[in-house]
């Protein structure tokens, strides 16, 4: 009964209905805040970039990378985008910028891509030149490729030191690999902009392991964000019926999928041990019922108002955007917001304007968020 006792504790409140308020304004417990559409059309938008210039690179999961300029124009697609795997879950996914693109303008994406068996998350770097990729490198693969369509992850973020971290499902009814150390499967791993693996990894060395893996025991991780303050990569993940996690990662850790959750089989029957075990890692903070987390970022430009420091995360069963508060690196309160807008969250990202940028996906909107100043 423990989530019982945490939704008493922290609390949780729903922000008004936003179906008729987009573009315009909402209320939130911080007062009002002023929201816009940045674009819409876009199919099946997964996630978003800012380029240096304010320009947005979106990955559209069907396949497609666009450029969308500040005023909201989507370009043509870019050319030399890699094949995808679009089916079930699968498709074009996340894209970072090198944290040196200024210098190499080096982006990285993570697609489901078609193997000898079946379909496996990969990550390419290539070169952004003009409206083409070029000097193209896949430096990732997961292993093995499996025959189906469901649980990829995959969100990318670099590290202050450089290095990578990708995050990878489990492919659902493989869940037992993820306690496995031999594959990538519901793994978050961990690799140079190369591809190599990093002397410093965990399991580096040890044994059949794979020299990737960063951390295991993880279902399907489709938030990843670099704290702040601290570094440390903050993953969430998507539960079965219940128990969506959000973990802070730590070397070497078992998270515990699908040994212990808080969720339940879609059946309703029991998953794994309980909630519970010594030596598995117990989320930061999760939901029952499951709110499909997808997208999740820290917003910490002082533009941002009342917002600024809390967390924010997409929910796709729900359709509506997640804030977190935080004090001492835990979650003290919730709040959710563009309940009713009937438009799945995939992405959410701070822009350097420091709004919120949040990517829908069944109307395939840019929306951006930003607290009205007091007073206003």
């Amino acid at each position: 009964m423990r989530h019982l006792f945490i939704w008493a504790v922290i609390g949780m409140s729903t922000g008004c209905s936003a179906a008729d308020s987009i573009p315009g304004a909402i209320d939130s417990e911080q007062g009002k805040i002023d929201v816009t559409v940045v674009t819409e059309g876009l199919n099946s938008p997964w996630s978003l970039a800012f380029l240096p210039d304010g320009r947005m690179l979106v990955t559209e999961r069907p396949g497609k990378l666009r450029i969308v300029a500040a005023d909201g124009t989507a370009g043509e697609p870019i050319k030399g985008v890699p094949s995808v795997h679009a089916q079930g879950q699968g498709g074009l996914l996340d894209v970072v910028l090198d944290p040196k693109f200024a210098e190499n303008r080096t982006i990285f994406l993570s697609y489901a891509a078609s193997g000898r068996n079946g379909a496996h998350t990969a990550v390419m770097r290539a070169v952004l030149d003009g409206d083409q990729l070029t000097d193209k490198k896949i430096i990732f693969r997961q292993d093995p490729p499996l025959d189906n369509g469901f649980h990829f992850g995959s969100r990318l973020a670099f590290a202050p030191d450089g290095l990578l971290y990708v995050t990878l499902g489990e492919r659902n009814q493989y869940r037992d690999k993820a306690q496995e150390l031999d594959n990538s499967i519901g793994k978050v791993v961990r690799i140079d902009r190369d591809g190599k693996t990093p002397e410093s990894n965990p399991f580096r060395g040890k044994g059949r392991a794979n020299d990737a893996v960063f951390s295991y025991g993880h279902r399907n991780p489709q938030g990843a964000a670099i704290h702040p303050a601290t570094g440390q990569l903050w993953v969430h993940e998507h539960g079965p019926m219940g128990g969506d996690e959000i973990n802070v990662i730590e070397a070497g850790s078992n998270y515990g999928w699908p040994v212990v959750t808080y969720g339940r089989e879609y059946s309703g029957g029991d998953i794994g041990e309980g909630s519970e075990k010594e030596g598995m890692a117990p989320p930061l903070y999760y939901w029952v019922p499951s709110i499909a987390p997808s997208g999740m970022a820290f917003l910490t430009d002082e533009r941002a108002g009342p917002w600024q420091g809390d967390l924010f995360v997409g929910s796709l069963k729900f359709a509506l955007l997640v804030r977190l508060e935080l004090e001492n690196g835990k979650v003290v309160h919730e709040e959710r917001l563009l309940a009713g807008m009937n438009d799945r969250v995939r992405d959410v990202r701070a822009g350097p304007d420091g709004a919120l940028y949040v990517l829908t996906e069944s109307k395939g909107r840019i929306l951006r968020l930003m607290p009205k100043p007091a007073g206003d």
